[in-house]
């Protein structure tokens, strides 16, 4: 069941609610920020793209940053941490970040302390920013105090290469310290390779924007969601080809894509999506013409 989010200012940071046979999903957010439109849908003409996603005079469109929360009865399970608060000032103001992840917390009333589980999709800095905090101190400290992390271990590799190609997306105060207290668990899956953190809670490697990007599977009372995180991060890149510029793999992503719509169309996965701020959540159905379409769901 799919429920309205509440009205007024909690809305805008508790984005959406729905029930999964026994699972409880609450989406909340971090805040909008802007990205460059040409690079969140590469080679996709601009004439194309902007009817989907409208730019702004900088050529930047609107994304979102979301945060499912499962409860699950015996577990609270957290899915990616926003952009957090550690990004440099020059950063912040380029991608007008918000940092209102606790305060969705504060308006949800969850507290950071009964989350026991932490799942990074992947280690990019608009999805593990709140795995930490930075005090005013300086210092870094657990946001979820209670919680086991869990991150592909590949990511972890990935971002201690420091690559010229994608060493701004690695902040590593948003992961080390974490891996260094004993705190974060790293998984080893090949592609496809998943693993069960919590019953009715999985993860599957999904590679292509990353070599080893996560989804996470939700399953309970015969029903499935899926947080596919940047395989496909708003509900305007369904399209198979429409992959984003900061994809390292695009022509893997695309297959990938592939396979995932071959599996949550006809089994009617309840699709989270990471970066779409007016529709975090939805279904995805074949359009007359054979393409995949967004299908928003009653209530919302």
């Amino acid at each position: 069941m799919i429920h309205p989010a509440e009205t007024g200012a909690t809305r805008d940071l508790v984005r959406g609610h729905a029930t999964l046979g026994d699972l409880d999903l609450t989406i909340l957010t971090d805040g909008t920020y802007l990205l460059d439109g040409g690079a969140m849908f590469g080679v996709v003409p601009k004439p194309l793209w902007e009817k989907r996603a409208p730019a702004n005079e900088r050529n930047q469109i609107l994304l979102g940053t979301n945060t499912v929360v499962v409860r699950t009865g015996k577990h609270t399970v957290v899915i990616e941490t926003g952009i957090g608060n550690k990004l440099p000032e020059k950063q912040r103001g380029i991608f007008d970040a918000r940092q209102l992840l606790l305060q969705s917390f504060d308006a949800a009333h969850i507290e950071p302390e009964a989350v026991d589980i932490v799942i990074n999709t992947h280690l990019h800095f608009d999805h593990c920013g709140w795995n930490t905090t930075q005090r005013e101190d300086g210092s870094i400290a657990p946001t979820f105090p209670n919680a086991r992390y869990f991150a592909h271990r590949g990511e972890v590799d990935h971002g201690h290469l420091q690559l010229e190609r994608d060493a701004v997306s690695y902040i590593s105060e948003n992961y080390e310290p974490l891996i260094e207290a004993g705190q974060m668990t790293l998984l080893d899956l090949p592609g496809g390779g998943q693993a069960e953190i919590v019953p009715g809670v999985s993860v599957e490697v999904f590679p292509g924007h990353t070599a080893q990007m996560m989804a996470v599977m939700l399953d309970s009372g015969g029903r499935r969601a899926c947080y596919i995180s940047d395989l496909m991060p708003t509900s305007a890149h369904l399209d198979v080809t429409w992959v984003t510029g900061y994809d390292l793999y695009p022509l893997t992503s695309i297959e990938q894509r592939k396979r995932f719509l071959s599996r949550a169309i006809p089994e009617r996965w309840l699709v989270l999506f990471t970066h779409d701020h007016h529709h975090p959540m939805g279904y995805v159905e074949w359009g007359a013409k054979g393409k995949p379409e967004f299908v928003k769901p009653a209530g919302l």
